[in-house]
């Protein structure tokens, strides 16, 4: 596992920065979405509902790059190469909340669709590139 630096940690902890999320389709094509996230014990938390690409593309092991571009200077980012270590239901309603919060300030995600099943996807960096 790759530590993201210490210098870059604003942007997933305290800044509200998307990051632009690539996986691979199953024909080995890209696929990229702009998504929030979050960052806890050395792994970036992706939250998305279930049977969407991107999740469908987001299977353990499966490897996935962000570019987390700073909101205030865009010429500023991090970006990571990394492996989807573990996917998990549990707890994903309320971490997406919590992402909700975080980036739009809504106590609750406004954008849940009846009978939507929420996922987090933990995803282990090992590679990162900065610019500042």
């Amino acid at each position: 596992m790759t530590a993201i630096p210490d210098k870059f940690l604003d942007l997933v902890t305290k800044k509200k920065a998307f990051a632009n999320l690539a996986t691979v389709m199953a024909d080995g094509s890209p696929q990229v979405t702009p998504v929030w996230i979050d960052y806890a014990n050395g792994l970036l938390r992706v939250n998305t509902a279930k049977g969407r690409t991107k999740a469908r593309n987001m299977t353990t092991g499966a490897r996935v790059a962000l570019v987390i571009q700073d909101p205030d200077n865009p010429y500023r980012y991090l970006a990571v190469r990394g492996r989807v270590k573990h996917m998990t239901e549990k707890g994903a309603d309320a971490h997406i909340d919590a992402l909700a919060k975080k980036y739009i300030g809504q106590d609750k995600y406004p954008y849940r669709r009846p009978g939507e099943v929420r996922q987090i996807f933990e995803i282990e960096p090992t590679h990162t590139n900065t610019l500042e």
